[in-house]
């Protein structure tokens, strides 16, 4: 897990200042070369392979291709003995530069993991970039004032560009919605690499390879859903780094710590704002360790600003200052953390505006009212941001379904990648692996919430790993009081987005 910077047409020590932004995706190495004019640097946190043989950037055996990489591809192993690649390392970087040589972008069907990255033709001074199936490692970029830079984060990009200004349709977007959508980012000058697709520089095009089914499937048997998510969970313990498990007291991480078993877990909450009661019900139960990480109001408010302006981006929901913390102090044990983002959007957690669509014709004006963060009315930013998501036969449902999983998760995605690296730390999703995200696809609603029952598959089928209490409990949010972390009386979300825009512009 790693960040990295690819630039082109740009002073390369003025690329190694702008890498050294982003010190703490990386503290464990640093690297960096120029090849066929261009810069590669990497800043490496170390969980496979913790020698110098995971460093990068890293060029293949037969030194045609060179790759910078931010991720983890856990079936690296099995797709090292399938394509008979013989690694000299533990380390999943060394498969995907060979197995590039092998199969070029072929490849990407085949990975099971969270990616980014930029794989150079040393020969021929091409390049491609690809980011994974659902966007859960990001990439922005920029192609302004004659440079081509890709990079893990917005800060560095921006310290090279000449000239930067707000992108006005971003930041209705962000008053409406709470954050970012169809590859804008809060700056005119820089885009967001979309998911699911990959990048060529020699015809200039950027090309999906991979798409969320729209079509009707029956729906798994229990056996059929707990083998996925044992199967995902257990891909995601690989690591030669201690791996524990954040820990909400909601039944989605208490699954992911069920199956993880015997490791450290960790939760987050203010004084008078915390589900500690039911993450200490469920440590209990499994006896793991449970460490309560509590955040006073002044320490939440002067950490949200230095978050502000280390991402050069505002923060787009208050609980990603919580995780932050709860990583920091995660990282004394931990440098690999689980954790249970995803489930709603394929389970149907958000029952409100789930039970809305299912029993609904589609309408943009009811989709505003269950949705939108913002009391304002903005009907083009929404008809903007809906249009890739809505479907032919224009039911509720399906384009619900499609938006929250696309990218309602994406946002949250990107929050939990740069508050967990903010703090060195990686988070790796469960909930999110591929396999289980296109098998859920298409079933039917009666199955997702069997007589109105919340999440209903999870609860058969990890019924027993989880105390009863937990699956009985309704859902509820992330616990943040704005009134005590902002000092703002009748503080809200209103309040929270337009201060997070007032610590950018300064």
């Amino acid at each position: 897990m790693c960040g990295f910077l690819f630039a082109g047409g740009v002073e390369h020590q003025a690329c190694q200042t702008a890498l050294d932004l982003i010190d703490y995706r990386g503290p464990d190495s640093s690297g960096s070369c120029i090849e066929s004019g261009y810069f590669f640097g990497h800043k490496r946190l170390t969980i496979l392979d913790l020698t110098e043989a995971g460093n990068q950037p890293k060029y293949s055996r037969s030194g045609k291709h060179l790759i910078v990489y931010n991720g983890e591809i856990y079936n690296f192993q099995e797709l090292a003995s399938r394509f008979s690649i013989t690694l000299t390392s533990h380390c999943d970087t060394e498969l995907l530069v060979e197995l590039y040589e092998k199969i070029g972008l072929k490849m990407l069907d085949e990975l099971n993991g969270m990616f980014a990255f930029v794989m150079l033709n040393c020969e021929s001074g091409e390049f491609v970039v690809a980011r994974d199936r659902l966007g859960i490692k990001p990439i922005y970029y920029s192609k302004q004032e004659g440079k081509q830079l890709f990079c893990s984060e917005l800060a560095p990009i921006k310290s090279l560009l000449d000239h930067i200004s707000l992108d006005d349709v971003a930041v209705r977007q962000y008053k409406k919605l709470r954050t970012f959508f169809r590859g804008h980012t809060i700056w005119n000058e820089i885009k967001m690499f979309p998911a699911g697709h990959y990048y060529d520089s020699a015809t200039g095009m950027f090309t999906p390879y991979w798409a969320l089914s729209d079509e009707d499937q029956p729906p798994p048997s229990d056996e059929e859903l707990y083998d996925l998510l044992r199967s995902s969970v257990n891909y995601r313990m690989i690591a030669d780094v201690p791996v524990g498990c954040f820990l909400s007291g909601g039944l989605d991480s208490s699954i992911v710590a069920s199956l993880m078993q015997r490791v450290e877990t960790w939760g987050v909450g203010s004084q008078n704002n915390n589900e500690f009661e039911w993450s200490q019900q469920v440590a209990d139960f499994l006896d793991v360790p449970h460490n309560k990480i509590i955040v006073d109001p002044a320490r939440y408010r002067k950490v949200m600003e230095d978050m502000v302006h280390a991402r050069q981006e505002p923060l787009s929901v208050p609980n990603e200052v919580m995780i932050y913390l709860m990583s920091r102090q995660a990282k004394k044990k931990n440098t690999v953390v689980l954790g249970g983002e995803g489930a709603d959007e394929l389970f149907f957690g958000y029952d409100r505006i789930f039970n809305w669509a299912n029993q609904s014709a589609w309408s943009i004006d009811m989709f505003d009212m269950h949705y939108s963060y913002s009391k304002g009315s903005d009907m083009e930013i929404l008809e903007y941001v809906l249009e890739p998501y809505l479907v032919e036969s224009k039911s509720a449902l399906k384009t619900v379904s499609r938006f929250f999983q696309l990218a309602h998760l994406h946002g949250l995605l990107r929050r939990v990648d740069f508050a967990t690296m903010f703090a060195s730390v990686e988070a790796r999703v469960p909930f999110v692996d591929h396999r289980l995200v296109e098998r859920m696809a298409g079933v039917p609603f009666d199955y997702r919430m069997k007589n109105g029952v919340v999440k209903a598959p999870l609860k058969r089928a990890f019924g027993s790993l989880v105390p009863m209490g937990i699956i009985e409990r309704k859902k509820v949010g992330f616990p943040v009081n704005l009134e005590d972390m902002l000092g703002i009386d009748g503080a809200g979300y209103e309040e929270f987005l337009d201060l997070n825009l007032g610590l950018l512009e300064r």
